[in-house]
């Protein structure tokens, strides 16, 4: 029973990993710039931005939906301006060459960056809220229980964003260097998308 429970919880962040929104367009571009290495720090803070969303379910399912509806507006206008910044960033000029050597400090700045992006995404709060419900993690009852909830939903989502980061990786050393500045270009295009409808959607 302890197996099903993680594994489905490790499916739950699989699924709230794995469509690519604006932290997939971030990874890559991220990956792109810098290797596998700004990548997977990228993916890092979105497993634990996921992580602590399943120790606020895993704590009280229905407590955890109305502090989401609490703070939905402030998370929307908070998201929604990081995402219009970031997406901002993404039109700088880099001059195309080698991967650059990435700093610990970088790297810490980059899983810091998806954390706060992540945690503040609106779409990320209504997807892992309706998934933990349908897949009936809401009904977890011991701490061990929630201990792997939480673990399994970090491992998923962390296990996604090392395949992406990994495979592009890979690909990048393949690609004309002008690509990794139209990715980034088309990564400030989605994230500027999506801070714009969650700024507006905090007003409708």
């Amino acid at each position: 029973m302890d197996g099903i429970l993680f594994f489905k919880s490790l499916f739950l962040g699989l699924a709230i990993a794995a469509p690519l929104g604006p932290i997939g367009a971030l990874c890559i571009n991220r990956t792109l710039e810098s290797g596998f290495a700004a990548g997977a720090a990228g993916g890092l803070g979105t497993a634990l931005a996921d992580g602590v969303y399943a120790i606020l379910a895993a704590a009280g399912f229905a407590a955890f939906a109305s502090a989401l509806t609490a703070i939905d507006t402030p998370l929307r206008l908070l998201g929604g301006a990081f995402m219009l910044w970031l997406g901002w960033q993404g039109f700088a000029p880099k001059v195309p060459g080698a991967t650059p050597r990435v700093a610990s400090r970088d790297l810490v700045g980059t899983t810091a960056t998806t954390f706060l992006l992540t945690i503040t995404n609106p779409m990320t709060v209504l997807s892992f809220a309706a998934l933990f419900a349908g897949l009936g993690l809401a009904s977890t009852a011991t701490a061990a229980d929630a201990a792997l909830v939480v673990a399994g939903v970090f491992f998923g989502s962390m296990l996604w964003w090392s395949l992406l980061s990994g495979g592009v990786a890979l690909a990048r050393h393949r690609l004309p260097p002008a690509f990794a500045q139209w990715i980034s270009r088309l990564s400030g295009i989605v994230l500027i998308g999506f801070g714009l409808w969650a700024v507006s959607s905090a007003f409708m």
